[in-house]
């Protein structure tokens, strides 16, 4: 299961950690958000213990969600030790976030 960031624990387990952090920014109400969710699952399943992969819901986290720009959801950020290394807005499909996560490695 994709791990869930919140404002509260998002520095120690994205910011400050080693490696790369996958975060999908949705909400409930988003239905593009809820076509992209089972993938966001699938590969949490297949990345686990190389990638932290997670997914935080921009009603309940404004922080993390203003910190990063969001506009738009659900967007994909990449992150490789604390640092946004790629972006996707907008549904995509499984490849071109498997694509950008092994560019990250």
């Amino acid at each position: 299961m994709a791990f869930e960031f919140t404002d509260a624990n998002f520095k120690d387990t994205v910011l400050e950690k080693e490696g790369i952090a996958v975060v999908d920014f949705w909400a409930e109400w988003c239905g593009p958000c809820r076509m992209i969710g089972p993938i966001i699952e699938e590969l949490s399943k297949e990345y686990d213990g190389k990638v932290t992969i997670g997914k935080v819901n921009v009603d309940h986290n404004p922080e993390i969600s203003m910190k990063y720009g969001i506009r738009s959801i659900p967007t994909v950020l990449v992150l490789k030790n604390g640092e946004v290394v790629d972006k996707q807005v907008g549904v995509t499909t499984k490849k071109v976030l498997t694509d950008k996560i092994e560019a990250a490695l």
